[in-house]
């Protein structure tokens, strides 16, 4: 009705169906194609170059943190043993691989003794400020400031630790490590640690015995994993350099034990 009485009035009526632009249809068909074939395609390769540069990298590197906390109780207890009675470590010390998606892998801690952890070395250094803080109440010198001060001695502690086994891998020419192993590895110090100052609230002369056997026990640890599975990936060997370079590391555990043993200092 509206139609036929706008015609009477002599308003020209739109076409029903109007022609198509064959010039628009072309360039937009044209700009379209270019679109999704030629800058889709060089986007897709570019982006997912990156993504998988990113990835390796990124598993290189630093790895899957969730990786590092598949524990159980009986991986913690015989974990303990191995770090604070390595002598008495009768198995090997070399991690199991087992094949993922083409490529060998690492089993996580659950299912190897030998593979690093970040649980006991977060726990140990949690225990560790704690047990601090204890101590400086028993000398009366305990404060915020002070507990803050113990907090941040051991958080440097434990970046030089982790400094000291990144320089000697890389002096080595292997820098491929990932840096949550090199994170783990250092942070098992603050088990030992933890065992000396307990001994010495419970009786301080007792802290002149435990602290050279964690010094020591330390030290034969680091010196084990070094030498069984980080040095093992070393592009090249030289048996003079690895044994310099162990037995620094091994020596340095002990200025490294008395200087955070030292509270309240």
């Amino acid at each position: 009705m509206l139609e036929h009485v706008g015609a009477q009035a002599g308003f020209p009526r739109p076409p029903l169906n109007p022609q198509p632009n064959p010039f628009a249809n072309s360039f937009s068909g044209a700009g379209s194609g270019f679109m999704r074939g030629g800058l889709g395609a060089y986007g897709e390769r570019i982006l997912g170059s990156s993504s998988e540069y990113v990835q390796s990298n990124i598993s290189r590197y630093f790895s899957d943190p969730q990786y590092y906390f598949q524990v159980n109780d009986q991986y913690v207890r015989n974990k303990l043993k191995v770090i604070l009675f390595p002598f008495f470590h009768r198995g090997h010390w070399t991690r199991i691989t087992e094949p993922v998606g083409g490529r060998l892998s690492y089993k996580p801690p659950i299912y190897d003794i030998n593979a690093p952890d970040l649980y006991i070395p977060l726990m140990a250094f949690v225990t560790y400020v704690i047990l601090t803080g204890f101590s400086l109440g028993l000398l009366g010198k305990f404060s915020p400031e002070a507990l803050s001060l113990q907090f941040t001695k051991g958080l440097l502690g434990w970046f030089l630790q982790i400094l000291l086994l990144k320089v000697s891998l890389y002096s080595l020419g292997s820098i491929e490590a990932p840096l949550l192993d090199i994170v783990a590895y250092s942070g098992y110090a603050f088990m030992g640690m933890c065992l000396a100052v307990l001994g010495r609230i419970m009786w301080s002369y007792s802290y002149y015995f435990l602290m050279p056997w964690t010094c020591l026990c330390m030290a034969v640890f680091l010196v084990k994993t070094m030498k069984r599975v980080l040095f093992a990936e070393v592009r090249s060997y030289d048996s003079s350099k690895h044994h310099y370079l162990l037995l620094f590391m091994a020596l340095a555990q002990f200025p490294y034990f008395i200087w955070l043993g030292n509270i309240g200092a």
